[in-house]
């Protein structure tokens, strides 16, 4: 970002956009990716009350909560790609302290 902007940028998030693995080049303008992560940091963000309601709630093991996250945000009309969803998961994780899930569809 530029010298006045205050998001820091995530390489993990900004390698979803970059043109190839090891890549400087991002194949959107640095402001559109800096404005999909600021969207898919506020999902992970509100996502944790709804993520620790259904650990306790519904009685789900954490990798479960995880997984149902995930599928709710890969669902048509989510707002997020694939790649971002995956992201946003393992931000949840990450905010949550929980174990990063894998998901084996996504060879992640």
């Amino acid at each position: 970002m530029n010298e006045h902007s205050q998001i820091l940028l995530p390489e993990a998030f900004a390698d979803i956009y970059r043109s190839r693995p090891g890549s400087a080049r991002l194949v959107l303008p640095l402001a559109e990716v800096a404005a999909r992560h600021e969207l898919c940091e506020d999902l992970a963000q509100a996502l944790t009350e709804h993520a620790r309601a259904l650990l306790v709630g519904a009685h789900l093991a954490e990798d479960e909560v995880l997984r149902r996250c995930f599928a709710g945000l890969r669902a048509e009309g989510a707002g997020v790609s694939g790649a971002e969803a995956l992201w946003v998961v393992r931000r949840l994780a990450e905010l949550l302290d929980w174990e990063q899930p894998e998901f084996p569809e996504t060879g992640q």
